[in-house]
């Protein structure tokens, strides 16, 4: 594939990985972790590790005094096998780059010594070589560039062919183009914040608002009941998880890199099991892994408005390994008793499943005029609305309690959060609803949460296709409601919207839509809460086009719409 990526003589900065901006108030030292996957540092690594662990206590203690010694212990081994380097690239705030050689930085320098001797000396014979050391210069960084760009473009388009996944990875960061944070934010009353410390508590303020939201759901806290018998974790399952960690991922509060989790031998890894172990009897967990840092990521907009921002949230990497092991087993418990109508977040299943199943409902039913009524159901704030009690409850009735119940819950009973921006941390807040962002545990405790309401809001109302009734089909929290009648779709989605506030959910009656396929225009007026739903002629679902006459050239020229975009930012 032709990849068109520079032309002429000045050229835009190299994309490639995210470009760190580096302030002199926080430039730090950080691990070079990118050397553990080599063999000789691995020993090295693991050498260290296995000293600190030979010199632990083999009486088990609490939690936080084992995960404080394990913590310690693998950083400490990860200085030793590495080394440190500059976190910043450097500094004054400009960005190092793939074309940043040191034949470029020794070009760069010889400018800026010749530079200082014309100001001491003023004579033109130094103002003659500082000129010539500025166009060596600015040739070196051309010259540079341009063979930057062209290493660029053939490992794109190596990667078109065998890792199309990275190839579109890069595609995107390249059409969004340059991250960039603003100096200076609007606080909540329009204020213009522009010290550092206004800006990060008032970005604290905004995400303990979002992350807490407001409701008058009540609910109890129930126990977890008889703890049956201990099931302790397995090496093999800890292994497992560690085996599956994606390296490069961005660590959490605790700092520990996925890379130290990978490079573990089977010292390190006996050693991370029996820190689980403690935390599996014991119902508790150190703080660090009930701790999210909250990262603002541009969307679109005015920089200085937060809610232009989504915030992703970095859990601590061994939590997350502890979680998945949980996640595991409570999986093997609801997996057969969810819905088949719940395609989100469980193994083999995905969009195409639903979007097929829509696609072919709706064929069938205008092939043979029989009319159907759907209702496109979003909710509010879903992943951070869901209450906890209920929760805990939900997860008892499809048999999840005792021990397991009790380790889910430690993640939660001290949930905090802090926001870093610019390279400044805010102070901790508490999280007190919703299920914990980038958690591996939290889809499945969704998909089974959602279960519980799509089960009780079931009626006789559906629409028939193949032989099977189909009354919703849902992906995580999208959620389509089906009926053969505006009448019978009102019933079902009043059980459901009543499910849902019971549940201490809500639906969005803004953003929630309805649409009839029928060979005639027919009105379908839905109400939730004595609000009208407003009816559309097409609606986008997981990201493809329905129409009301079922056709699928709107949907065509879509799609070729996007793939020219997308050609065109590489052109």
């Amino acid at each position: 594939m032709p990849c068109n990526l520079y032309s002429g003589q000045k050229s835009p900065e190299l994309p490639g990985p995210a470009l760190v901006r580096c302030h002199r108030e926080w430039q730090q030292m950080a691990i070079f972790e990118v050397l553990l996957p080599e063999e000789p540092v691995k020993m090295v690594f693991n050498s260290h590790l296995r000293q600190s662990f030979d010199r632990v206590p083999r009486a088990v203690g609490d939690i936080d005094s084992e995960w404080a010694l394990f913590h310690s212990a693998i950083v400490e081994a990860a200085v030793a096998s590495c080394g440190r380097k500059v976190a910043s690239a450097s500094c004054g705030g400009n960005p190092r780059t793939h074309w940043w050689t040191p034949e470029v930085r020794g070009a760069v320098r010889l400018k800026k010594e010749a530079y200082r001797a014309w100001l001491v000396f003023g004579s033109p014979e130094a103002a003659d070589r500082y000129r010539i050391a500025k166009r060596g210069a600015a040739v070196a960084v051309a010259e540079a560039k341009s063979r930057a760009w062209e290493e660029f473009g053939e490992a794109m388009e190596k990667d078109y062919r065998s890792a199309p996944k990275r190839f579109w990875q890069t595609v995107r960061r390249l059409r969004r183009g340059r991250q960039q944070l603003a100096h200076t934010v609007y606080s909540g009353d329009g204020e213009l914040l522009t010290s550092t410390g206004a800006i990060v508590g008032w970005w604290k303020e905004y995400f303990e608002e979002l992350l807490n939201p407001t409701y008058a759901h009540s609910e109890e806290e129930p126990e977890p009941g008889d703890l049956g018998m201990d099931c302790p974790i397995s090496g093999a399952e800890v292994a497992e998880v560690v085996k599956q960690l994606h390296s490069g991922g961005a660590p959490g509060a605790d700092e520990v890199r996925p890379g130290y989790l990978k490079a573990m031998d089977v010292v390190g890894l006996s050693w991370l099991t029996r820190l689980y172990n403690i935390a599996w009897s014991s119902g508790a967990v150190p703080r660090e892994w009930q701790t999210g840092v909250v990262v603002p990521i541009f969307k679109k907009g005015d920089l200085r408005v937060c809610s232009n921002y989504r915030g992703i949230t970095l859990l601590s990497l061994p939590g997350k390994v502890y979680s998945k092991v949980l996640e595991r087993r409570v999986r093997s418990i609801v997996e057969s008793q969810i819905e088949e109508e719940q395609c989100g977040f469980r193994p083999g299943r995905g969009t195409v499943d639903q979007l097929y199943t829509l696609a072919r409902v709706m064929e069938g039913a205008w092939e043979f005029a029989q009319p159907i009524h759907m209702c496109f159901v979003d909710l509010e704030k879903a992943y951070d609305r869901v209450p906890r009690g209920t929760l805990w409850g939900t997860l008892q009735e499809y048999g999840v309690g005792g021990f397991l119940l009790r380790a889910i819950q430690s993640l939660y009973q001290r949930s905090v959060s802090l926001v870093r921006i610019a390279g400044s941390k805010s102070d901790l807040f508490p999280v007190r609803v919703g299920l914990r962002q980038g958690c591996p545990l939290s889809p499945v405790l969704f998909i089974t949460f959602m279960d519980r309401i799509s089960r009780r809001s079931r009626g006789v109302e559906c629409v028939e296709f193949g032989g099977r009734r189909i009354s919703s089909l849902l992906f995580a929290d999208d959620v389509v409601l089906l009926a053969s009648s505006s009448s019978d779709l009102q019933l079902l989605l009043g059980r459901f919207a009543a499910e849902c506030e019971a549940a201490g959910m809500r639906i969005s009656t803004s953003k929630s839509e309805t649409m009839v396929l029928d060979r005639k225009r027919v009105a379908c007026h839905l109400r939730v809460g004595g609000e009208v739903l407003p009816q559309v002629e097409e609606f986008k679902y997981l990201g493809v086009l329905f129409t009301s006459e079922g056709r699928r050239d709107r949907e065509i020229d879509r799609q070729i719409g996007s793939a020219s975009a997308v050609m065109r930012t590489l052109s």
